[in-house]
C-alpha cells in the first residue's frame, strides 16, 4: 500500500502538468478574439497589422511545430516543456507592456512558438511516460483543459465587454479609450500565472524513460519508470523496449541506411500515413472555421447580435463539457469506437446544418453591380444598410432584390484586390446601431510577403497594392426566424459534442500512439505541419465559397469529408486501448502482441 500511494500521486502530477499544458495551447488559440476590439480601438494599428498580430500566432506555430520533433530529441521533452512554458511566459508582458507593432508581433510570435511546441511535446511526453491503461486520461485531460483555455478566453472576453459598456454610459470618451486601453492589456496579463504553473509543474516530473533508454540511459529509464509504475511492471516495459531496439540496422549501419529502413518499413509507413490522414481528415470537419465563424454564422442563422454572440460561449461550454466525457470514455470504450462514433454525429449535424441553410440561401440575392457603383475613386466603398439605405440598394439590383425589400435581410460582401479576397463583416438592416460596412485596401491586402505567404503562396503582392476594388459578390438573404436560428445552434452544438468526444480527444493520442518509437518526435511534427497545412487552406477557401455558393455548401462539403474519417477509423484504424507503444509498433510490423 505505502508503494502505490506515491505511484498515485505522481500519475495524478503527471496528469496535472499535461491539463496545463492543454490549457495554455488553448489559451493561445482564444486569447486573441477577447482582446482585439480594444486593441483595434486603441492602439492605432490599421487592419493590415491588427491581421498579422492575430496571424502571428499560426506563423509561430508553424515554424515551432517544423522543428519540435529535431528539438525534442536533442533536448528530452521534459527541457522542451520547460522552455515551451517560459517562451509563453515571456510573451505575455512584452505584448501587455507594449506600445508599438513590433513588441506585439513579436509577442505574438512568440506565443505562437509556444503554442507549437507544447501541441507536439505534451502529447509525445504523455504517450511515452503513462502506462498503457492511463494513455487515453492523460491525453484527454490535455484536450480538456485546452477546451478549457478557450472558454475562459471566451468567458474574460464577455465580462470585460460587459465592463466597457457600463463605462460607456458615463459618456466620457476618455476615460472609456483608458479602458478599452488597460481592458485588452489585462486580458493578457490574466492568462500569465497557467504558464508560471506550467513550467513548475514540468520540473516536478521524470523525463520520458524511452527517450532514456534510446540515449543508452538503461538505469534513467529504469528510475523513471518506476516513478509511474511498480517494480514487475517497470520491467517488463524495459525488456519490450529492448526487444524494439533491436530490431534496428546493426550498430555499424550508417545514417543513411538507418534513415532508407526508417522509411522503407511498413511498421513506420503504415502508421505514419495513418496519423497523416487523420489528423488532416480532423481539420477537414471544418470545426477550426465553424468555431472561428461562429457568431457570423449563427447571424445569418436567424439569431440577434447578442444571442450570436452569446451562442458561442454556449458552444466552448459544449466543448469543454463534453471533452469530461470524452477522457473519462477514452480508456473504457477505446479510441476507434470513440473516432467512429464522432465522425458518424459529426456527418449527420453538418448535414443537418446544411439542410437550414439551403433551405434560406435559395431565396438570397447578390446585389455586386449596385455595390461596385458605389466604390470610389480611390478604390474603397463604403456601404450603409440600415431602413431606407437597403431599401435603396435593393432597388437597384433587381426584381429579385426588391421583392425582400421591408423585411430584415443581411449583407455580406465578398471583394479583392488583384489575388486577395476578404470579407467584410455581417451587417442586419433592422440593426439601427450597425454603421455602415467599409471596405479598405489595408483591411484585405497582407502588410508584408510573409503574411502574402501565408495568406496565398501564389499570388503577387505588389500588383495587389495596385489592384483595383473588385465585388465579387455582395449576398443579401433574408433573416430566418430565431426559432431557426436556434434549431441551427443546436445541431452546430451537437456537431461540436461529436467532435468533442471523438476526435478533438482521440486526434492527440492516435498522434502519439501510432508512431513508432524511433520516428515518433520527428513523425508528429510533420503529422501536425498537415493538419495546420489542411486547416490554412480550409480558412483560405472558406469565405470565397461561402460568399459564392452559400454556407449550405461549406457543410456539404465537409460532412462529404468527414466521410473519410468515418471509413478510416471504422475500418482501418487499429485499437491501440490498453496496450504499450511497444504492442502497437509490432501491430505494425505484422506480429501479434504478447
Amino acid at each position: 500500500m505505502s508503494r502505490t500511494n506515491p505511484l498515485r500521486t505522481y500519475n495524478r502530477i503527471l496528469l496535472f502538468v499535461a491539463g496545463l499544458g492543454g490549457l495554455l495551447y488553448g489559451v493561445d488559440v482564444g486569447i486573441i478574439s477577447g482582446a482585439l476590439p480594444y486593441l483595434e480601438a486603441t492602439s492605432g494599428l490599421n487592419a493590415g497589422q491588427l491581421s498579422f498580430i492575430v496571424a502571428a500566432v499560426l506563423l509561430g506555430s508553424v515554424i515551432s511545430t517544423l522543428f519540435a520533433g529535431v528539438l525534442a530529441d536533442w533536448m528530452g521533452r521534459r527541457m522542451l516543456m520547460t522552455l515551451s512554458g517560459i517562451l509563453f511566459i515571456v510573451s505575455i508582458p512584452m505584448i501587455a507592456l507594449s506600445h508599438g507593432y513590433g513588441p506585439l508581433v513579436f509577442g505574438r510570435l512568440l506565443q505562437g512558438v509556444s503554442g507549437g511546441l507544447i501541441g507536439v511535446v505534451v502529447p509525445l511526453y504523455l504517450a511515452e511516460c503513462l502506462g498503457a491503461a492511463e494513455r487515453g486520461k492523460g491525453t484527454g485531460i490535455f484536450q480538456w483543459l485546452l477546451t478549457l483555455g478557450i472558454v475562459a478566453a471566451a468567458l474574460i472576453g464577455i465580462y470585460f465587454s460587459i465592463r466597457v459598456e457600463q463605462v460607456a454610459r458615463l459618456g466620457d470618451a476618455g476615460r472609456l479609450l483608458a479602458f478599452k486601453d488597460r481592458a485588452w492589456r489585462s486580458i493578457f496579463w490574466v492568462s500569465l500565472p497557467p504558464g508560471i504553473l506550467f513550467v513548475i509543474g514540468s520540473r516536478m516530473v521524470a523525463e520520458s524513460p524511452r527517450w532514456l533508454f534510446r540515449r543508452g540511459g538503461k538505469d534513467a529509464a529504469r528510475a523513471s519508470l518506476l516513478r509511474s509504475r511498480t517494480p514487475d511492471q517497470a520491467e517488463v516495459e524495459l525488456a519490450e523496449m529492448a526487444e524494439t531496439a533491436a530490431g534496428r540496422p546493426a550498430g555499424g549501419a550508417t545514417a543513411a541506411a538507418q534513415g532508407r529502413e526508417t522509411l522503407l518499413r511498413r511498421k513506420y509507413i503504415i502508421p505514419f500515413v495513418l496519423a497523416c490522414v487523420i489528423l488532416a481528415c480532423n481539420q477537414a470537419t471544418g470545426v477550426n472555421s465553424i468555431i472561428g465563424y461562429n457568431t457570423t454564422i449563427l447571424l445569418q442563422a436567424g439569431l440577434s447580435d447578442v444571442q450570436a454572440h452569446w451562442g458561442y460561449v454556449i458552444l466552448t461550454l459544449v466543448n469543454f463539457l463534453t471533452t469530461i466525457a470524452a477522457f473519462m470514455l477514452v480508456d473504457r470504450k477505446g479510441r476507434k469506437f470513440l473516432l467512429s462514433l464522432g465522425s458518424a454525429g459529426i456527418i449527420v449535424s453538418l448535414l443537418a446544418v446544411g439542410l437550414l441553410f439551403r433551405r434560406t440561401e435559395s431565396r438570397r440575392v447578390d446585389c455586386r453591380s449596385a455595390v461596385q457603383a458605389l466604390v470610389t475613386p480611390a478604390q474603397t466603398a463604403e456601404i450603409p444598410f440600415q431602413g431606407p439605405s437597403a431599401a435603396a440598394l435593393l432597388a437597384a439590383s433587381g426584381a429579385d432584390a426588391r421583392a425582400l425589400a421591408g423585411r430584415p435581410s443581411t449583407l455580406i460582401v465578398i471583394y479583392s484586390y488583384g489575388d486577395f479576397r476578404a470579407a467584410t463583416s455581417v451587417v442586419r438592416s433592422d440593426d439601427p446601431s450597425a454603421k455602415p460596412i467599409e471596405i479598405t485596401r489595408e483591411g484585405c491586402v497582407p502588410p508584408n510577403k510573409v503574411v502574402a505567404f501565408f495568406s496565398n503562396p501564389f499570388a503577387s503582392l505588389e500588383k495587389s497594392r495596385a489592384a483595383p476594388l473588385r465585388i465579387e459578390d455582395a449576398l443579401v438573404t433574408p433573416v430566418p426566424s430565431q426559432a431557426n436560428g436556434w434549431l441551427t445552434a443546436a445541431f452546430i452544438y451537437a456537431f461540436m459534442a461529436f467532435f468533442a468526444v471523438g476526435p478533438g480527444v482521440c486526434v492527440w493520442l492516435a498522434l502519439s500512439e501510432l508512431m513508432p518509437t524511433r520516428i515518433r518526435s520527428n513523425g508528429m511534427s510533420f503529422a501536425l505541419l498537415v493538419n495546420q497545412a489542411v486547416s490554412t487552406t480550409i480558412a483560405a477557401f472558406f469565405l470565397p465559397t461561402v460568399g459564392r455558393y452559400g454556407y449550405s455548401t461549406m457543410f456539404f462539403l465537409f460532412a462529404g469529408s468527414t466521410v473519410i474519417y468515418f471509413l478510416t477509423a471504422a475500418f482501418i484504424l487499429p485499437e491501440t486501448k490498453g496496450k504499450t507503444l511497444e504492442e502497437i509498433e509490432l501491430h505494425f510490423e505484422g506480429g501479434t502482441p504478447g
